[in-house]
């Protein structure tokens, strides 16, 4: 697109010259909202008009923000297209609760037969809602309580209740992984306590987060007793299993201190997550939360 950008032995600190952008022609190597998002900013500012392709439908929350602000943007199958040179109008925007964070508490709930938490102003996003949809085969049940339109974001109020038979198993692949991409430490921390175990497949973006989830959630499920087999793209947790306390290697990534915390309910004996303050990145109040939903 024409930046000009220095890097410092290919990683970090860089240096950003600016300068006028041209429009591009952009196909994700890997689907990623963030990524896309990057590209519609930069189009936005840029001569011409931006196409990102992407294979999979990733979350579309800019998407829908643009339109809010004033952009016109197509939408088709498998691209966004954007027009350089709009002016933004600023609005009142409410944002609604993130499903990512909720993630962490919906996943708790369904540990336990006879629990139920109420979720309310939750982002109900199509591009987001899959969770939802997992939870429920995991056999979870799912109330509405309220759903209303804001800015082309679906918001609702909703009631989780854990199984009382008990959580099945799953498979999460293909672009099921990619919507679910955040959510997938926290399921795979839990997986243990269902009765077929769930396999994760097509989520080798989770080796480049803020850590390689794939490798830390394996080392600590390992360290908690489960048995667990690792891929370059997912993971294999069986079923069945009990877990027990033990110290947890958060590796700074606030989802894995978040999701080990969630497994920690249900081991037998205490866990000791080390680098817990990374969760302060994305929820700085769990903990306190996490504390005041617990029964001991």
């Amino acid at each position: 697109m024409g930046a000009e950008i220095s890097l410092t032995d290919g990683h970090a600190p860089m240096v950003i010259n600016g300068r006028a952008l041209r429009a591009t022609d952009y196909t994700t190597p890997t689907p990623s909202a963030q990524v896309k998002t990057a590209v519609l900013f930069a189009g936005l500012q840029a001569e011409g008009t931006t196409i990102l392709r992407e294979s999979v439908r990733t979350r579309d929350h800019s998407e829908l923000a643009l339109r809010a602000f004033g952009a016109e943007l197509e939408r088709d199958l498998d691209s966004v297209t954007i027009r350089g040179g709009q002016k933004l109008t600023g609005i009142d925007a409410t944002v609604p609760g993130d499903l990512s964070s909720a993630a962490f508490f919906l996943c708790a709930t369904l540990l336990f037969p006879g629990s139920s938490l109420v979720f309310d102003q939750l982002s109900m996003n199509p591009t987001r809602a899959t969770l939802l949809d997992v939870c429920t085969a995991l056999g979870g049940r799912l109330s509405v309580l309220n759903l209303e339109e804001q800015h082309g974001e679906l918001v609702g109020t909703v009631q989780m209740h854990a199984p009382e038979a008990g959580m099945r198993g799953t498979v999460i692949s293909g672009g099921l992984s990619a919507q679910i991409i955040d959510e997938l430490p926290v399921l795979a921390a839990i997986a243990p306590y269902t009765e077929q175990g769930i396999r994760i497949r097509d989520a080798r973006e989770l080796r480049v987060k803020e850590s390689d989830r794939i490798a830390l959630v394996a080392q600590n499920l390992r360290a908690m007793g489960a048995e667990v087999e690792e891929f370059e793209d997912g993971l294999d947790v069986p079923g069945g299993q009990t877990l027990h306390g033990a110290e947890i290697d958060s590796g700074g990534d606030h989802r894995i201190a978040m999701a080990f915390s969630v497994a920690a309910l249900r081991a037998e004996g205490d866990t000791l997550i080390k680098g817990s303050e990374s969760a302060a990145i994305s929820f700085p109040e769990f903990f306190n939360l996490l504390n005041a939903v617990a029964i001991r």
